[in-house]
């Protein structure tokens, strides 16, 4: 490649002493234009022989030009005067065309105007930023509420879910809401309407549902029927009931061991020794509660759909109890004979009635058998019958009293020891000495429901079984 030549400031050139340093006010490239250019250092000047020294090297004054840039005195005294020709730029040269790479060359349209250049540089300069976007809109409440109410009702299939559609006008929206607070309101006003209607038109009391179904009257059953199976039901007897009634007896303190639960652990009564028949049992087990699981009622309270039954599971079916029954009815007419014959026995008018009608448990009549046998015995009166019992349902207790001429305290006592020595069957669940209004001591004693059938057996006597 040719060493590119450097432009020689022309002969007519001629500036003074100042135009040596660049001017100040002018801009850096004007400057340098009014610079006189130096001569390469490998082109010598063979005409000047001032130009070398001895050695044949080039000698430069000392303001960096050579002896032939040293100007004439008329150019250095006028050196704003152009020759008649005009004065000529300098000539710059620049490295030939074809001597630059393809990649080097800059295209006419790309390379900027000169003006341009500054706003070019500028835009360059600062890089291209995205654009931040702007915060959503915050929705309103009334929005939030309107959206939360349609979700809740489209997915409880309330509403059909809303087909995509352009966005309603504000406008229209608020209307909706009104509309949808209005129906709201309107609603709940006609439920106090209709539930203050109903309440007005339902009397109170007894009279509110003809046969106590009212939730009053089934409460008091249900409470009434508890207590007395508390009291009366021996704590080792199973007892079927219905989840709320089994809840009622053990928080009356009945063992939750024996209470078997109907609809939940047991579908029927079996293997139970009573049941208590309520509303809910008698719905579920239907006319098979008393053509097959249970014919006797031990107690029954309430009245109409909240009467609470108690009542005696038939085991081995309700024909076969039946039969049992009866026959235990029988034998306890006998043995009741036998002890009104008994010169040992005493006892009042009614309580005579009552033997002779066999209305008193066999567990009773024995333990009287056996008493007769060692000592006088008087009967003051026999109870333990419950509201609306079976006809033939027997009386399980007995008040005692001691035989004239006796000192009632101590004989009072030695009964109680006598019975408190009894095994099962046959040992009472209450003993007690009382002292009621007539003012003379008792003895108090009673037998746990329900009364077990065949104690006596046909043609067997009291005094042979208790001995």
């Amino acid at each position: 490649m040719a060493e590119p030549s450097r432009a020689r400031p022309p002969e007519w050139w001629a500036g003074s002493d100042d135009d040596s340093e660049p001017d100040r006010d002018k801009p850096n490239g004007l400057a340098a234009l009014d610079r006189p250019m130096e001569p390469d250092g490998d082109e010598p000047d063979g005409d000047d022989p001032n130009s070398e020294d001895a050695n044949g090297e080039d000698v430069d004054s000392p303001d960096g030009r050579g002896a032939d840039d040293e100007p004439d005195r008329d150019e250095r005294d006028h050196p704003g005067e152009p020759d008649a020709a005009g004065p000529r730029p300098p000539e710059v040269d620049h490295p030939a065309e074809a001597d630059q790479p393809e990649a080097a060359r800059p295209a006419e349209a790309d390379r900027p105007a000169e003006a341009d250049r500054p706003a070019e540089a500028a835009r360059l300069a600062v890089p291209d930023r995205p654009p931040v976007p702007d915060d959503p809109p915050v929705p309103s409440w009334g929005a939030v509420l309107a959206t939360t109410l349609r979700l809740w009702l489209e997915r409880r299939g309330l509403r059909k879910p809303a087909s995509p559609a352009p966005a309603a006008k504000p406008g229209w929206r608020k209307l909706g809401m009104a509309g949808l607070v209005l129906v709201l309101f309107a609603a709940g006003a006609l439920t106090i309407a209709v539930i203050r209607h109903t309440s007005a038109a339902a009397p109170s009391g007894p009279a509110a549902a003809p046969g106590g179904g009212s939730l009053r009257s089934a409460t008091a059953a249900r409470d009434d029927a508890a207590s007395w199976i508390v009291q009366q039901v021996s704590r080792g007897a199973i007892v079927a009931c219905d989840p709320v009634m089994c809840a009622v007896l053990q928080a009356r303190g009945f063992p939750a061991g024996n209470l078997l639960i109907l609809g939940s652990s047991a579908a029927d009564p079996l293997g139970s020794a009573v049941v208590v028949a309520t509303a809910a049992v008698r719905s579920q087990l239907g006319s098979r509660l008393t053509s097959e699981y249970a014919t006797t009622v031990l107690a029954s309270f309430g009245s109409g759909t909240a009467r609470v039954d108690v009542m005696v599971t038939a085991t081995e079916g309700a024909a076969a109890y039946q039969r049992a029954f009866a026959a235990d009815l029988q034998d306890r007419r006998v043995t009741g004979a036998q002890l009104l014959r008994n010169a040992h026995i005493k006892c009042a008018a009614p309580a005579h009635h009552e033997l002779a009608g066999g209305r008193v448990d066999p567990r009773l009549l024995i333990t009287l058998a056996a008493l007769a046998a060692h000592d006088q015995v008087r009967i003051v009166a026999f109870g333990g019958g419950a509201p609306g019992a079976s006809p033939g349902v027997p009386l399980r207790t007995a008040d005692l009293a001691a035989p004239p001429g006796v000192k009632g305290s101590s004989y009072l006592l030695s009964v109680r020891a006598f019975l408190r020595a009894q095994r099962a069957p046959y040992l009472a669940s209450t003993i007690s000495i009382t002292r009621p209004a007539s003012g003379r001591p008792v003895l108090h004693v009673g037998f746990a429901a329900p009364s077990p059938l065949g104690l006596l057996g046909s043609g067997t006597s009291a005094a042979s079984k208790q001995s």
